[in-house]
């Protein structure tokens, strides 16, 4: 019997942000189509990566939790596809991970933020 493992990074990958761009439209489209064509190490690649992160609950996924069986793709879509946000919430959810990271790269401090989704 042939046992069929599905590829789950441990935080939101920069490779699943073109997964997105069916679930909006818009200015989510645009923003997705932009990041997904930046390097990986970009600042707003690495802030769309924190959002996701924020969105997902990726600090509270683990190799043996269903979202992991998903893979962080399908998971991603799933996820913002189930809170039903317009596009300006989601861009707002993205200008908000992009200021915390840039304060972090400016100073190194790190606010906590509560996580409102699954």
């Amino acid at each position: 019997m042939k046992t069929v493992y599905f590829r789950a990074e441990l935080l939101f990958p920069h490779e699943s942000v073109l997964a997105l761009m069916e679930v909006g439209d818009g200015q989510w489209r645009s923003l997705v189509e932009r990041v997904a064509d930046l390097p990986e190490t970009d600042e707003d690649a690495l802030a769309f990566s924190l959002m996701m992160i924020r969105l997902c609950g990726c600090l509270r996924c683990n190799p043996g939790s269903y979202k992991a069986s998903l893979g962080c793709s399908a998971c991603a879509r799933r996820i913002i596809g189930m809170i039903k946000e317009t596009d300006d919430a989601l861009i707002a959810h993205f200008d908000k991970a992009k200021e915390d990271l840039l304060r972090y790269l400016r100073t190194g401090e790190v606010l906590e933020e509560e996580a409102t989704y699954p």
